[in-house]
């Protein structure tokens, strides 16, 4: 097989169903199903049994203890033997072509001279999430993506797997938050991915998904936030507007793990201090914003 989609999932029986009833509907089978099971107890284990009883998809069943979703990312990375491979949500799913198309693209344009390809996300509705990419671009990294050509929304990364396995999250005791796009950048500084303007996933934002929660996750993960914006102010393509905002927030989770040698600490120690009263005011805010948690 060439691809796997993995599913990090954390008691998310109830939506797991619709991922599955519409990767059983593939056109094209040439994909592994590799569930990774953050310590769930809510029946997860069960339910996937029945669906590897029924032979649908071709589907790998991994339960961890609960590390959080860029623990599970590791897991799925350290297991993955396909070429490619492309995380799915367990509130999200696939159009029914959307394994062909990937397919049939990189194996048209793909190689080792990208790290894979990057497709649309869009709302259950049919509605593309922010905007597409530009027609005359054909591959560019996901800094550029947003940064340089300014299209914004969430997009579908698909990536070589010997790639994906370098840059592993670090885990942090008592946290479970690190954010994914630190992997992503990384691949950035030395390799290119293909455009393409099809929808690979559609989206749903549920009221207790991480997206949704991101101050709360702010307040409770500092090490893991700070570890991130450290290694973004790090990246050497990203401008100085980018790596200030990086600072500041550097300056805001560093404050909320008080970590008084944060700017000793920091990559970029001017910057640093300069992102201080900016970064002071954000914390205040965090602060203020999650009191009850």
């Amino acid at each position: 097989m060439q691809l796997t989609v993995f599913t990090p999932t954390y008691n998310r029986a109830q939506y797991l169903p619709v991922c599955y009833k519409y990767l059983a509907a593939q056109t094209c089978d040439d994909f592994m199903w590799l569930i990774v099971d953050d310590g769930s107890n809510d029946g997860t284990r069960e339910l996937v049994k029945q669906w590897q009883q029924e032979r649908l998809v071709t589907i790998s069943y991994i339960w961890q203890p609960n590390q959080g979703m860029h623990g599970a990312h590791n897991t799925a990375y350290e297991y993955i033997t396909t070429e490619l491979n492309v995380c799915i949500d367990s509130d999200d799913y696939m159009p029914p072509d959307a394994v062909g198309k990937i397919l049939s693209y990189w194996n048209a344009y793909g190689g080792e001279h990208v790290c894979g390809l990057m497709g649309l996300d869009a709302t259950t509705d049919g509605n593309v999430i922010g905007t597409m990419f530009p027609n005359d671009v054909k591959q560019a990294t996901l800094y550029d993506v947003h940064y340089r050509y300014h299209v914004t929304g969430d997009k579908k990364l698909v990536y070589r797997s010997d790639l994906t396995k370098k840059y592993p999250y670090p885990i942090f005791e008592e946290e479970r938050y690190v954010g994914l796009a630190y992997k992503y950048y990384k691949l950035d500084m030395h390799y290119d991915m293909l455009l393409m303007n099809d929808v690979l996933c559609y989206v749903e934002y549920l009221p207790d998904g991480s997206s949704r929660n991101m101050v709360k996750q702010y307040r409770n993960n500092p090490k893991g936030f700070s570890f991130y914006r450290k290694e973004l102010i790090k990246l050497p393509f990203a401008s100085l507007s980018f790596r200030f905002r990086q600072a500041v927030h550097y300056v805001s989770s560093s404050l909320l793990q008080k970590n008084r040698a944060f700017i000793r600490e920091s990559p970029a120690k001017l910057l640093t201090a300069l992102a201080f009263p900016p970064g002071l005011l954000l914390w205040f805010y965090i602060k203020m914003r999650t009191r009850a948690v």
